[in-house]
């Protein structure tokens, strides 16, 4: 919407919820599951991924906050490890703790760091040339413009599995472009929503404003569906920030 306007752009449309045709596990029950099954449940995905090293992660849970703590020999299984976690039902946030310990084997000087960071960057076609990169000490920050959030997101995807980064600071920014009306971007994104298969749009609300500024807020039952619903509202253009205002409350 205009940020003059006293009605929301966009009105939440209800629309009966789809049957549930996947099989339930046998003595599970959703609503009563502890801190300590969903504890087990989050171990039980993160053995399952064969990209986790789930020996090296220890896992809590507290009324559906999950926190991972131990020692992982690379940014992408940290990263790798979150994606689990919040895959599983009853997960409403993840604190990933992970420390990334990075092998002999692995450590570069900043301008080698550096070099093989750009070196991914340009063998990935979703990122554009205007992407740059700095190393020190392990940490990579990336700079320069993108057209959309997607390529954004892939620069620190690819720099991810680059051996020897230790963490990521994400500073590329957005190109602004003149993408139309803003309550209309917001009938888009709204569309988007209807589309996903996890997504209800009675649960949620979307407020569009010129300059690129979308507002998200309702709330979704799972990390998976918020995920969708954030990644929808990119996809729309001339989008470039996304106020995310939505919450998880599972019905664990």
């Amino acid at each position: 919407m205009d940020a003059g306007s006293d009605e929301p752009a966009i009105t939440s449309s209800s629309r009966e919820k789809p049957a549930n045709t996947a099989r339930p596990t046998p003595g599970r029950n959703e609503a009563t599951m502890t801190d300590d099954e969903l504890r087990r449940q989050v171990a039980a995905e993160l053995t399952w991924d064969p990209r986790v090293d789930s020996e090296m992660i220890d896992v809590s849970a507290d009324s559906g906050m999950v926190t991972l703590r131990g020692t992982v020999d690379s940014l992408r299984q940290k990263r790798a490890g979150s994606k689990a976690a919040s895959r599983v039902r009853g997960v409403m946030r993840v604190a990933n703790e992970l420390r990334v310990q990075i092998p002999r084997t692995d450590l570069r000087n900043d301008d080698d760091l550096r070099g093989d960071v750009l070196e991914a960057l340009m063998l990935d076609s979703s990122v554009p040339m205007s992407v740059d990169a700095r190393a020190r000490d392990g940490t990579v920050t990336l700079t320069g413009t993108t057209q959309w959030h997607f390529q954004r997101e892939a620069a620190e995807s690819r720099t991810a599995d680059v051996p020897g980064v230790v963490c990521i600071h994400n500073a590329i920014t957005l190109a602004h472009t003149d993408a139309g009306d803003a309550s209309d971007k917001g009938i888009a994104i709204m569309a988007a929503f209807r589309r996903d298969a996890l997504l209800e749009t009675n649960g949620l609300s979307v407020e569009t404003f010129s300059g690129g500024l979308v507002i998200l807020a309702g709330t979704v039952p799972s990390w998976v569906a918020h995920d969708h619903a954030v990644a929808a509202a990119w996809c729309a253009p001339g989008v470039t920030q996304v106020d995310d205002q939505i919450r998880v409350e599972s019905t664990r």
